[in-house]
């Protein structure tokens, strides 16, 4: 090693350009130094070729759409894998088989379809940000990929087979469900697998009554068919349709165009599958013998035929009754050791019943419980079965019951979607609900479940059609379906009592729904295996689904069909049978909804306080700035105190509380912190700022302040504010009015029940009751000068009350009170406004009330003064008389009045009154100093009696008057105009 170096110093020294890289050696690693490798590969060293990927295409076009089929580039081990396209939606089937040879006694197909977020650019919204378990949509999908392939399976199959459906990408136009369904038949014809395919699916939608094939999501949302028909080139092999009450008429022809579409399918795949398909493997088919199938059936047969022919057996009745004949032919075979029939002796009495149940309809016509064939079985109704929930229903059908409840919630409790197409979220949910204990038996409850979610969809889907719009009805519906026995079609059940809950609910639908289940029993020929004889059943039995071969699931309302699911067990049935099936379930449809309507055919009116409510109230985004407070405080207090449930919008705050108490509560809150528009006669919970001695400062309606005046503490005399209120003090307030600077005058006393004397004061000449319109109008603050000085004539009345039995004493006093001309003259003469000594002339002219007439004449003595209008302001619901004390208050209360009535042929407003106006008024009230009339346009003037002469006047007559003056006040003051 020495010597190694010294002659590598040598070299160095005489060749400085040598270095230690040239000399090839490496750094120091490890504590070791030694010789490094070539950076340039050696001349003789393999380099990596280019794989080519062997890829088979094929493109067709359906609809105006190109649709493509391609295999070879990925999944190449997968025993069939198959990518379907149209446009930029892109769908990847595979299918598998399990090795080695079956050792059960059904078909374990299993089918998973996914949906990831990948397909549309987004990372999950999740913690983990993964997928988690299959959502609903993907079930769905699942299903519907799983019903058409599974009767196309060779019988006596029973190999694991599992099929993976998978979008690689998504545009948002197309629905992948379809695109992975014509995936996995091009996947299974590609594959080894032993299958009857290839089959078609196609998607049918109608928008203005014109069909549409292959629509877009768009299309679907104004299409009001969504039609998915799956098929082999002659049979139809599954159905699914969500529709707007479609005809029999029009879905038929629906349907016949469907399988026009979806048999273009089937060519490409056949050539596909000529190109890059698999020799078909030669799989062992779990067959029971001709002899085992003899011998069961010979002593199997006559019990089970007696069973069947005996209409009194119930379901578990009968049930217990076969069992007992299996464990009879059990032992028979025991004794004889014949174990090859005892490992297939439960499927061969199972295919004996079936053929005993099969020979009984089409030979005889008559079904296991003694109905004809179109016979549905009796029904019980029964809405509101729970009245404390916001809605519920029992329905039963036979043996069939199911427990159906409604709950209201608000917007934000809709479920959110996330799924590659359609809505974001779903306002309308059914859940269905299918435990063990409806069917006696004993098991798990966990998770999902595919059958449960299909029956649950299939049922919302036939109830969506009816409910109201969004705009109308807000809320967010829930339904759960709770089977509470089971003996056939518990899903048109479901149907029939979620639509009976809804209007228990008082949700306004259109029509009620209803749904039933219709069978097939075939006989077919062994031979060439078409069907030669068949019936339609109605309204089906558990054990008729069974052993059939047809469920046909069709809900709709009078006026049509709004759900369809067809399921199949043989490979294929004919349309035309499948259409003929469509008139037998209307006439069944028919009668169930005759038993529905006369339970429950309107919605409830739901004005108890139980019932859930729902409101929508409108601010300006700085109050709802106010409401929300920092970081939401404010308003996440208001739901933890109340219970109730706030989202806030672009300008608006919704409001759902369970009840009417607590919404009553929510919206007192949100009053006091943002405020409302002030409505004369409205209600206002405030809080006390600072006395004074003629009154007391309010803060109410979020911040606004207004005086409450000595006088409208109470009914009683006060003669100190604080012996009433205090500072800090909460409350309830009654908006009276707003005087010509945009005060709000409040009033504690109208909000209080009034004395039994005061109301018992009331005489013949008050004013009659009247409702008015609510007059709301700006705060003070946004109101210019000139609005001011109007606002003594804009229109102030009450606003609408609700008249329940609880305040009808406040609701029913008159809004505008007037005194009558007695009490007016008692006032006066209280206050010193009438002559109080004996030698007082009296005064000329005549009152005429009724039948009643009184003679008075007027004065020379009497003050030079105009007679102003008792006329006070609709500011209380309690209603009562007001106290005038001087003709300036008089003025004022009359400046501050407006109702709606108009009295003249000719209405003026309060711009258009000038000096000299003409019109024609009507007597309003008679008063000891003249007259009150109406001026039209809600406007009231006075007229004061003249010096000389006498006349009578009764109320009602109408007068040609000219305006000749206005009070300090703008109060018109007018004169008599002679008529020519």
């Amino acid at each position: 090693m020495a010597m190694f170096s010294l002659a590598i110093r040598a070299r160095a020294k005489a060749n400085p350009l040598l270095t230690r890289r040239a000399l090839h050696f490496r750094n120091f690693c490890n504590g070791r130094f030694g010789l490094s490798t070539s950076e340039s590969n050696p001349p003789d060293r393999p380099v990596a070729g280019t794989k080519f990927l062997e890829s088979f295409k094929e493109e067709f076009e359906i609809g105006s759409r190109v649709i493509s089929l391609e295999t070879g580039k990925i999944a190449r081990f997968a025993n069939g894998a198959v990518v379907l396209g149209m446009e930029e939606t892109k769908v990847l089937s595979t299918v598998a088989a399990a090795k080695g040879d079956a050792v059960r006694d059904f078909l374990p197909l299993t089918v998973d379809y996914q949906e990831k977020q990948f397909a549309q650019g987004l990372i999950p919204n999740t913690f983990m940000r993964r997928e988690g378990a299959p959502k609903e949509r993907e079930l769905l999908c699942g299903r519907l990929i799983d019903r058409p392939i599974r009767p196309l399976f060779s019988a006596g199959f029973y190999h694991e087979i599992q099929v993976m459906a998978s979008v690689l990408s998504s545009d948002g136009k197309q629905d992948p469900d379809v695109l992975a369904a014509n995936a996995t038949s091009a996947a299974l014809m590609l594959s080894d697998i032993p299958w009857g395919g290839p089959i078609g699916v196609v998607r049918i939608g109608r928008i203005c009554g014109q069909f549409i094939v292959n629509p877009t999501m768009d299309e679907l949302s104004l299409s009001d068919l969504n039609l998915v028909y799956a098929c082999t080139r002659d049979k139809t092999l599954m159905i699914d349709v969500q529709a707007r009450e479609i005809t029999e008429k029009d879905l038929e022809a629906g349907l016949r165009l469907a399988h026009l579409e979806a048999v273009k399918y089937l060519e490409p795949q056949i050539r596909l599958a000529a190109k890059a398909g698999k020799q078909k493997k030669e799989y062992k088919l779990s067959m029971v013998s001709e002899q085992i199938f003899e011998k069961v059936k010979k002593l199997a047969e006559a019990p089970i035929d007696a069973v069947f022919t005996d209409p009194s057996y119930g379901k578990f009745e009968r049930g217990e009754a076969l069992e007992k004949i299996t464990q009879d032919v059990k032992s028979a075979l025991e004794e004889e050791c014949d174990e090859q029939s005892l490992k297939v002796l439960p499927k061969v009495v199972d295919t004996v019943r079936k053929k005993v149940v099969r020979k009984r309809i089409i030979s005889d016509g008559f079904r296991l419980d003694g109905r004809h064939l179109d016979e549905v079985r009796p029904i019980y109704c029964e809405a509101g079965h729970l009245p404390i929930l916001h809605g519920s229903a029992l329905f039963n059908r036979g043996d069939t019951q199911v427990l159906c409840t409604v709950t209201l919630g608000a917007p934000q409790d809709a479920q959110r979607l996330d799924s590659l197409v359609g809505p974001p979220t779903k306002r309308f949910m059914l859940h269905y609900s299918f435990p063990p204990f409806c069917i006696d038996e004993i098991g798990k409850r966990a998770g999902l479940n595919r059958r449960e979610v299909g029956h649950g969809t299939l049922a919302e889907k036939a109830l969506l059609a009816v409910l109201p719009p969004e705009d109308d009805f807000p809320y967010t519906v829930r339904i759960n379906s709770e089977v509470m026995a089971s003996d056939g079609s518990t899903s048109m059940a479901t149907v029939c009592g979620g639509s009976m809950a809804l209007m228990d609910a008082g949700i306004p639908l259109r029509e009620h729904v209803a749904g039933v289940s219709v069978g097939l029993v075939t006989d077919v020929d062994p031979e060439s295996g078409e069907i030669t004889e068949y019936r339609i059943l109605t309204d089906i039995l558990g054990l008729e689904d069974h052993l059939g071969d047809m469920d046909f699931k069709i809900a709709g309302t009078r006026n049509g069909v709004t759900a369809i699911q067809l399921d199949i067990k043989p490979a294929g049935i004919p349309l035309d049978i499948i259409c003929e099936s469509l008139e037998p379930a209307r006439k069944g449809r028919l009668q169930i909804l005759d038993h529905m309507e006369q339970e429950i055919s309107v919605p409830r009116n739901q004005d108890d306080r139980n019932s859930p409510r729902l409101v929508t109230l409108k601010f300006s985004n700085d109050a709802i700035r106010r409401f929300i407070g920092p970081l939401g405080a404010l308003k996440r207090k208001i739901e933890e105190e109340t219970g109730a449930r706030i989202s806030v919008g672009d300008g608006t705050i919704t409001i759902a509380a369970k009840n009417q108490a607590v919404m009553e509560k929510v919206q007192d809150k949100v009053d006091f912190i943002v405020g409302r528009e002030i409505v004369v006669g409205g209600i206002y919970k405030g809080i006390v700022m600072s006395i004074k001695e003629y009154g007391a400062f309010v803060e109410f309606n979020g911040g606004q302040q207004g005086l409450l005046h000595i006088s409208e503490l109470s009914h009683e005399p006060v003669s100190r504010v604080s012996d009433v209120v205090s500072v800090g003090q909460q409350i309830s307030l009654m908006c009276i009015g707003q005087d010509v600077r945009g005060n709000i005058k409040l009033s504690r006393k109208a909000t209080l029940p009034r004395p039994e004397s005061e109301t018992k004061s009331v005489v013949e000449g008050s004013a009659p009751v009247t409702k008015e319109k609510p007059n709301i109008w700006a705060s003070p603050e946004n109101m210019s000068k000139g609005e001011q000085l109007e606002s003594t004539l804009e229109e102030l009345v009450p606003s609408k009350m609700e008249n329940t039995e609880s305040n009808r004493s406040a609701s029913l006093m008159p809004s505008v009170v007037i005194r009558s001309a007695a009490e007016c003259d008692e006032e006066e003469k209280s206050a010193g406004l009438s002559k109080t000594s004996k030698s007082a002339p009296k005064p000329k002219g005549t009152l005429k009330k009724g039948s009643k007439q009184k003679k008075i004449q007027s004065s020379d003595n009497m003050p030079d003064l105009s007679l102003s209008i008792m006329l006070s302001e609709s500011l209380s619901r309690m209603g009562g008389n007001q106290e005038f004390t001087s003709q300036d208050e008089d003025e004022a209360n009359l400046s501050d009045q407006n109702d709606k009535e108009t009295g003249g042929n000719t209405p003026v407003t309060p711009q258009k009154l000038k000096l000299g106006t003409k019109v024609t008024a009507k007597i309003y009230q008679i008063r000891a100093r003249g007259l009150v009339l109406d001026l039209g346009g809600g406007i009231r003037g006075m007229y004061k009696f003249e010096s000389n002469g006498e006349r009578e006047f009764t109320v009602g007559d109408e007068l040609l008057v000219q305006c000749s003056s206005f009070t300090s006040k703008g109060i018109p003051v007018v004169s008599m105009v002679d008529e020519e």
